[in-house]
């Protein structure tokens, strides 16, 4: 019994110790466990952490950039507001015959001003049947003065611009002939005078639209201009017959001031005739003054080699030169 008992001591002694390796073994395990969770822990966290950063830097600077081109879109709201504003504007202007007539007058006034001297151009200008015209170029007879006129029928090009089926078409190109024919009637009736004006005037459409709709489509209404003498000219057609108009002019003054320019032309070559007397004159002065100068040249060589003479003769110190030796000392010098 004794036996046994200490046998089940000894069992128990080592199955103690068994127990205590196989928990020191699964503490140190558990160590090393926690220890690994710790450091990917610690390693998730950090890049967590630099993700998160980067991602509040990335969103920061897209915000930054959202910012300004919100900033942007609203600074051309602004823009495209006021723009709108204008244009409305401008319809409305565009839209009044009265005002439609200032601004294309303005526009005329802008073009001519700079084209032509303003002494030959009169704005609003008055004719003899009662008429004012917008503008008047006064050009010498012939051709005499060209008048301008600045209105445009803007309702019927509106209209026809407007059109979207064939019969709005139709019927806008008839308002259109209608309109134009009438205006070039018009023009035809009050700002051509016989005896005052020039035989034809000029009708100056502000928009290169219009002009090119006509020449392009309404060609009849243009040679119908022709035929009364009223020429239909744009912008830009308007510059390149105001420079011809300048060139006219310019001619037309030249031979108003042709009598003057023979005058100074005659008083011109009097005063090269005058001119080339006195550079003779001079020029005489200038050889009379050489020949001088070579006489005085001439002299002092002379008078020099006297000089060199009387102090190169050599005379004993107690003798003076003989009565014939002086007398033939002075015939030798009044030779020479």
């Amino acid at each position: 019994l004794d036996g046994t008992v200490r046998a089940l001591g000894d069992g128990q002694q080592q199955l103690y110790g068994g127990l205590t390796q196989v928990a020191e073994v699964q503490a140190a395990a558990q160590v090393r466990m926690v220890q690994t969770l710790e450091a990917r822990l610690a390693e998730v966290t950090k890049a967590m952490g630099d993700s998160l950063g980067t991602s509040a830097l990335r969103t920061a600077r897209s915000l930054g950039e959202l910012q300004a081109r919100l900033e942007t879109i609203d600074r051309a709201q602004v823009k495209i507001e006021k723009l709108s504003g204008d244009v409305l504007g401008l319809q409305d202007i565009l839209s009044n015959k009265q005002t439609r007539g200032a601004f294309g007058e303005i526009q005329l006034r802008d073009i001519v001003s700079k084209a032509l001297p303003p002494d030959a151009v009169e704005f609003q200008a008055a004719l003899s049947n009662g008429k004012r015209v917008d503008c008047l170029i006064r050009l010498p007879t012939p051709p005499g003065p060209i008048a301008i006129d600045a209105k445009f029928p803007l309702e019927a090009y509106e209209a026809l611009r407007a059109a979207r089926t064939p019969a709005e078409t139709l019927e806008a190109q008839r308002r259109m002939r209608t309109a134009v024919r009438a205006h070039i009637r018009a023009i035809a009736e009050k700002y051509v005078i016989e005896g005052e004006t020039a035989e034809g005037a000029l009708m100056f459409l502000p928009s290169e639209a219009v002009y090119a709709e006509l020449h392009a489509n309404f060609g009849d209404l243009v040679r119908e201009g022709f035929a009364m003498r009223v020429w239909i000219v744009s912008p830009t057609t308007c510059m390149a017959t105001l420079t011809t108009l300048r060139a006219v002019l310019k001619d037309a003054r030249l031979k108003a001031e042709a009598h003057a320019i023979r005058r100074e032309l005659g008083l011109l070559g009097k005063d090269l005739g005058r001119l080339a007397d006195r550079v003779g004159n001079l020029d005489r002065h200038f050889g009379q003054a050489a020949a001088d100068l070579a006489e005085v040249r001439i002299s002092a060589t002379r008078a020099a080699g006297r000089a060199l003479r009387l102090e190169t003769l050599d005379f004993a110190p107690d003798e003076a030169p003989s009565g014939t030796e002086q007398a033939a000392f002075t015939l030798s010098t009044q030779g020479e």
